[in-house]
């Protein structure tokens, strides 16, 4: 949603539209948008994106209107604060909503970041307060920390933007189908490796590849906003991915399988790929959160979950099945 809001905004620079940048820095309360979400408005009050249900656009638009919004540099603005604002900017249980607006030109760099995100690159967007200057940069390659992650201090506001979190699933099975297309609804940069050649892909936004697992995981080099699932039910080829995916820093790693696959999985990774134990409790297997799932698409949206809650640290009910029962689609 981001990148439509930036070629947006660069359509109106390159028609020598005036348009301010709106950015989420900080929510209180209840919020109808996370914290980086943007809204870009032109001069005459044609808007695109969203930080609210669309009562602060209004406002904005009304602003820009009447030209209360004629900035030279960045100003922090915020919405709903006590219960009658709140209830006119239609924010929920009193929440409270900080916007950065960021006047955009040439100084705002947004021709060179739309070029690093068109190559599937992760920025670092630095905004100078002072002057609203912009500098762009790669963010840490194997630290979690960037990801999701907006700071503002009194001299800067710092954001990030590109595929923050990425997805390689092992198998190109129909299972790997709904995973793959959940995924890209939810930002990932996703990845599909099968060497069958009796396995085909139509997912273009997922690129296959054809290599061995094991050569494709070093190369993407997992780090901390990787994850790596693996879906083939073959020994042969998740076992090559698992192997060097949890020795890599990724925030995920899962198998498909019944438990007594998994116990005869750790087995064998402990025994021909020499893993830790700490290596190997990495694992999430069977994979995903216990809802019951049956079909392909409840089990990817199990899968799903259970990254979505490792990736903000949240603590859920273990996904460890029933006694007498295995995993859906699974044979014990």
């Amino acid at each position: 949603m981001d990148l439509q809001v930036l070629r947006q905004v660069q359509q109106w620079l390159d028609a020598d539209q005036r348009v301010v940048l709106g950015t989420i820095t900080r929510t209180w309360g209840s919020a109808p948008r996370p914290v980086g979400s943007i809204v870009a408005v032109r001069g005459d009050g044609l808007i695109a994106g969203s930080v609210s249900g669309g009562c602060i656009e209004d406002d904005l638009v009304a602003k820009i209107r009447e030209g209360a919004l004629s900035l030279r540099t960045p100003e922090l603005i915020r919405y709903g604060v006590g219960a009658e604002a709140a209830q006119r900017f239609g924010l929920p249980c009193g929440g409270t909503l900080e916007l950065m607006l960021e006047p955009v030109g040439s100084q705002s760099a947004i021709g060179p970041l739309l070029e690093r995100l068109s190559r599937g690159e992760r920025v670092l967007r630095t905004l100078e307060l002072a002057t609203g200057a912009v500098t762009l940069a790669e963010p840490p390659a194997h630290s979690r920390d960037g990801a999701d992650r907006l700071v503002l201090s009194d001299t800067r506001l710092v954001t990030h933007h590109g595929p923050q979190w990425r997805l390689l699933i092992i198998g190109a099975g129909q299972m790997s189908q709904y995973l793959a297309q959940m995924a890209l609804a939810l930002d990932y940069q996703v990845q599909v490796c099968d060497p069958r050649d009796d396995y085909p892909w139509t997912l273009i936004a997922a690129p296959l590849t054809r290599e061995m697992p094991d050569d494709v995981v070093q190369r993407l080099r997992p780090d901390g906003h990787t994850a790596v699932v693996a879906l083939t039910h073959d020994p042969k080829l998740d076992d090559l991915a698992l192997m060097e995916a949890l020795r890599s820093p990724a925030f995920y790693v899962g198998a498909i399988g019944s438990r007594v696959n998994q116990a005869k999985r750790r087995a064998r990774l402990k025994e021909h790929f020499d893993l830790s134990d700490a290596q190997l409790d990495r694992l999430h297997g069977p994979v995903g959160l216990h809802i019951g799932a049956r079909t392909p698409p409840e089990i990817a949206l199990a899968i799903l979950a259970h990254m979505t809650a490792e990736r903000y640290g949240v603590q859920v009910v273990s996904s460890a099945l029933p006694e007498d029962r295995g995993e859906a689609g699974c044979v014990v």
